[in-house]
C-alpha cells in the first residue's frame, strides 16, 4: 500500500484545498479526562506539533512537561520534563511551545518561565540543553533552512536565529510596543512560509501581521479592527497557521 505523505502541522508548505470543509463532529486526540498529571490528562496545554506519523506533541504547561500522543492512543508519554517546575536541566517551567528539529531528531521547547529555549532529545532524553538564553520566549517555529524563529513578548519582536547564532536578527517588530505597522504589542505565536514571510499573532492589537523577508514593517492580514466577535475582528489571537495559498 502506498503511504500518503503527511505534512507536519506548522510546516511551511501546509496544503489545504480551497474548497475543504471541516467535519462538525470532532474527536479528542489528547487529554480529555479533566485537568491533572496522569498520563491520560493534561493541565493547561498551550500548543501542539504534529509530526509525519500524526504523532502529537503537546506543551503541557502546568505539568511542566512535553507529552507525546501517538495516533489513536488513550494515554500519552512524557518525553521532556515532568520533574516538577524548576530550572534544572532535567526540568521545564511552564513550557509554551514545542517543535521538532528533524536534523537532530530533537524537540525544541519554549521554556518561558526560565527565559530560555532548550533542545531535548526526542527519544529517551532525560536532560535538556539550553540553546538560547535570556529571552521571554513564547511561540517558535523553524524554516526549511533550519533557521529558528522565536517570539520575544517582552521586547515585542520576533527574531530569526541561524544555525550557531545566539544573538539573532529581528524579522518582525523590535520598535517597542505599539500599534504602528512597524510594531507589535505582546506577540504570541509565529508561522513562517516557504518564502520566509513571517506571520505573527499580535495579541493586544487583536490582529495577525505578515512581515515579508527583509521588510521594515508588516501588513495586517487578519483583524486589526479592534477587539470583538465580528467577522472582521479578532479577540486576543494566539496560534496562527497559514496554508500554501496564503
Amino acid at each position: 500500500m502506498k503511504r500518503t505523505h503527511f505534512i507536519p502541522l506548522r510546516a511551511s508548505s501546509i496544503d489545504i484545498h480551497p474548497n475543504a470543509k471541516w467535519t462538525q463532529n470532532d474527536i479528542t486526540v489528547a487529554g480529555g479526562n479533566g485537568a491533572g498529571s496522569e498520563t491520560n490528562q493534561l493541565h493547561w496545554p498551550w500548543s501542539l506539533y504534529v509530526d509525519d506519523h500524526r504523532t502529537i506533541y503537546v506543551a503541557d504547561g502546568d505539568n511542566h512537561r512535553i507529552v507525546e500522543w501517538k495516533s489513536g492512543a488513550t494515554n500519552g508519554k512524557v518525553v521532556a520534563g515532568g520533574n516538577g517546575d524548576g530550572n534544572g536541566t532535567h526540568q521545564l517551567n511552564g513550557p509554551r511551545d514545542v517543535i521538532i528539529d528533524k536534523e537532530s531528531d530533537s524537540l525544541i521547547i519554549s521554556n518561558v518561565r526560565n527565559k530560555r529555549v532548550v533542545r531535548w532529545p526526542r527519544r529517551n532524553g532525560t536532560l535538556g540543553e539550553t540553546i538560547i538564553s535570556n529571552i521571554a520566549c513564547l511561540g517558535l517555529t523553524m524554516d526549511d533552512n533550519g533557521s529558528l524563529y522565536i517570539v520575544d513578548n517582552e521586547k515585542h519582536e520576533v527574531r530569526r536565529y541561524k544555525t550557531g547564532d545566539t544573538k539573532g536578527t529581528v524579522v518582525a517588530g523590535g520598535n517597542g510596543k505599539g500599534n504602528r505597522l512597524d510594531q507589535l504589542y505582546y506577540p504570541t505565536y509565529v508561522f513562517v512560509d516557504r518564502d520566509h514571510s513571517v506571520y505573527v499573532s499580535d495579541y493586544f492589537n487583536c490582529r495577525v501581521m505578515k512581515w515579508e523577508e527583509g521588510a521594515t514593517q508588516g501588513v495586517v492580514v487578519a483583524g486589526g479592527q479592534g477587539r470583538g466577535n465580528r467577522l472582521t475582528q479578532l479577540f486576543y489571537p494566539q496560534g496562527v497557521v497559514v496554508d500554501q495559498l496564503g
